[in-house]
């Protein structure tokens, strides 16, 4: 590991690095490439700015990878808004890392860092949601410790939300005592 493979909280001028990487990432995966074509790449440039400079939440975070190129992966760590959830349990809401990027282990010091800034907010327990079809990402996770929990939902991708995407909520133990 460099000095330069870090994790730290996104500054504003890197939401176009975010937004680049969000993109990228749903359409090489194929599945989100629809939601993709819905949101400009200035609207989400916005978004993302908006994100970090002005979150809606007080524990929302937005959390960057820095490789030799710069951003390349983020993170999106904030309390969870599951209504089976406890008002302990943090959420993982956003987990990318730039298809180009993968396998350098900026995924892994990512991960840490999210459960890290969940852990300094005081919960005690991280959730993410994950696609059904994303076999990497389960098998990543499952390596991390993190393990199904049973719950399941179907969202809609794309405008008229006709395709579908099964989701698969995962957890972890992020307690001091875990």
């Amino acid at each position: 590991m460099s000095a330069i493979d870090t994790v730290r909280l996104a500054l504003p001028q890197e939401a176009v690095d975010i937004a680049r990487i969000q993109r990228r990432a749903w359409t090489d995966g194929g599945v989100l490439s629809a939601a993709a074509g819905e949101v400009s790449a200035d609207e989400a440039t916005r978004a993302w700015h908006e994100a970090i400079v002005k979150p809606p939440l007080a524990h929302l975070r937005v959390l960057v990878a820095i490789g030799q190129p710069g951003v390349v992966g983020f993170a999106v760590t904030g309390p969870s808004g599951d209504p089976d959830r406890e008002p302990t349990d943090g959420y993982i809401a956003e987990f990318v890392v730039d298809p180009k990027h993968r396998g350098q282990g900026h995924g892994s010091r990512l991960i840490n860092a999210a459960v890290d800034t969940l852990r300094k907010d005081g919960y005690g327990v991280a959730t993410i949601w994950v696609p059904s079809a994303d076999d990497g990402l389960r098998q990543f996770l499952n390596g991390c410790g993190w393990a199904p929990d049973g719950a399941h939902q179907r969202v809609g991708v794309g405008e008229d939300e006709s395709a579908s995407v099964k989701l698969l909520r995962f957890h972890t133990d992020i307690s001091d005592a875990g």
